[in-house]
């Protein structure tokens, strides 16, 4: 198993402790920075945890809900009303009742086609950012969350899309998905999701050891080469991890 040169890997228990241990460290990149603070969500069911306990009694008080903003790594081209809605999921679990309206920043889908969506947003994220350019000493963002689809897309970064190969917009339109479900998506670019303090994808279930298995050994899909330029740290519980790789690095 190739591990080299590989992003930090940290072991939780199961989803519950992966959860806790994701938490943790987003309230712990929000504490180091006393401004203003960007998190860019994602979307799909491995966060759902992690938003119910930012939500929740315990941790709600641990964020300056004022100075927090949110942002989205991907969207599918749906309806915010759709089920869907990656963002609508997350403002339901946690964020609705907790973060000022103009604090959260979702991706409009009720332009005409992704790549207006895709412009549209890049706009609003320069203007948050206050230039068109990035600058590897100002992260655009504190914390990036990122997931691994079983094809190891992550974002709405297929393998073999030309969007991966991407180095100059902040974001895209994806006119089809290699995956379920099979709609339209808008994805932000790799160089932008590289402009953060840290990086953190979480990995959890059984179902998750093939893809989990394949980026270890170094293949290049685009969960392997979706890089922090700061830390990037992949957050795996015991389920996903491949025999003989336990406990934590």
């Amino acid at each position: 198993m190739a591990t080299a040169g590989l992003p930090k890997l940290i072991v939780a228990a199961d989803s519950e402790a992966l959860a806790q241990t994701a938490a943790e460290r987003v309230t712990t990149r929000i504490s180091a920075n006393p401004g203003r603070i960007a998190i860019c969500l994602t979307g799909g069911s491995s966060p759902r945890k992690l938003y119910q306990l930012l939500g929740s009694d315990s941790w709600r008080g641990k964020i300056p809900w004022d100075r927090v903003h949110w942002f989205i790594g991907d969207e599918r081209f749906v309806p915010e009303s759709d089920p869907l809605n990656n963002m609508a999921a997350a403002r339901a679990t946690f964020l609705d009742g907790n973060a000022p309206a103009g604090h959260i920043h979702p991706i409009p889908t009720i332009a005409d086609n992704p790549d207006r969506s895709a412009e549209a947003y890049a706009r609003e994220l320069q203007a948050f950012y206050g230039a068109e350019s990035l600058d590897p000493a100002k992260p655009l963002f504190d914390v990036v969350l990122m997931g691994a689809g079983p094809d190891g897309h992550t974002a709405s970064l297929f393998p073999g899309f030309p969007a991966i190969e991407e180095t100059e917009r902040w974001v895209v339109g994806v006119p089809k998905a290699n995956v379920a479900p099979f709609v339209p998506r808008v994805s932000l670019t790799l160089p932008a999701l590289a402009s953060c303090r840290e990086m953190l994808f979480e990995i959890a279930g059984h179902d998750k050891q093939p893809i989990l298995t394949r980026l270890l050994n170094g293949e290049t899909l685009p969960a392997l080469r979706a890089r922090s330029n700061g830390e990037t740290v992949w957050l795996v519980d015991q389920a996903a991890l491949p025999e003989g790789i336990r406990g934590p690095r």
